[in-house]
């Protein structure tokens, strides 16, 4: 490329978290790098937007090495106000992440990381979200580096067609125990949830969410088969809910 590419970064762990940090340090060798994220952790808000309270975003210095904007919002709104408030252009790519935990799979609907890509892909900028197998706050995100970077130029040079964005998960083992990049579809699963119910000292009943994660999917062409046999797991995604198959047969139905 003639000149560097500007890239906005993003995530749903908060500007703080390590994985964010790590993937600025990557993005720093790619191209002018621009922040905005979360204040705090907002894992699992999906695609939500703030319509019925204030918005607040703060210019922060952590690293003094990019300009950088704390939101008080969701991922969504982050990438909103970027978009809307903080840039004089639209960026060259958006990539969101490194996340502290899978994206894989039926995940990538609860993920406000992944919601954060999406929102740029409605906004016409080319957008992956990384995730790492780990949930540890202090996992060792040293061996993404090349592969978040290989695959953040491959968008940069090739671009993605419109009204796609990419869903990236990287295998939480060494880096040379690594088999490859595997582009994949999303397996089909989901989580079979339970609550855990308790009572307060003030006798009222609260929960906790619980559950466990169930593949359904035995294809060895899936992000969860990827993950599991050492690839790093590329899903293009996107976010055209219609389900065109249907279309024909909702036509037969006796609907006037």
């Amino acid at each position: 490329m003639s000149k560097r590419p500007l890239i906005l970064v993003t995530n749903d762990d908060g500007i703080t978290a390590p994985g964010i940090r790590m993937l600025i340090s990557i993005m720093r060798q790619i191209g002018d790098v621009i922040v905005v994220a979360p204040d705090s952790p907002q894992s699992g808000m999906g695609h939500a937007i703030t319509v019925n309270a204030t918005l607040h975003l703060e210019n922060v210095n952590i690293d003094g090495k990019q300009p950088e904007y704390s939101c008080s919002g969701t991922p969504a709104d982050c990438v909103k106000l970027a978009v809307r408030e903080i840039l004089d252009r639209k960026p060259d790519i958006c990539v969101s992440g490194i996340n502290h935990g899978s994206n894989s799979s039926i995940n990538v609907i609860y993920s406000g990381t992944m919601s954060a890509a999406i929102e740029a892909g409605i906004e016409g900028i080319p957008a992956v979200g990384f995730s790492l197998l780990d949930y540890n706050w202090s996992a060792n995100f040293k061996h993404c580096r090349s592969f978040v970077e290989t695959i953040t130029r491959q968008v940069l040079e090739n671009g993605l067609s419109d009204g796609v964005v990419l869903n990236v998960n990287l295998p939480n083992i060494k880096e040379k125990e690594i088999k490859g990049i595997k582009v994949c579809r999303q397996a089909r699963a989901n989580w079979e949830e339970e609550f855990d119910k308790r009572t307060n000292p003030m006798g009222r009943d609260y929960y906790w969410l619980a559950g466990t994660f169930v593949n359904m999917d035995n294809g060895e062409d899936t992000d969860e088969w990827a993950l599991a046999n050492g690839y790093v797991s590329v899903v293009p995604v996107q976010f055209d809910l219609t389900a065109y198959r249907e279309i024909q047969k909702l036509n037969t139905w006796k609907l006037n």
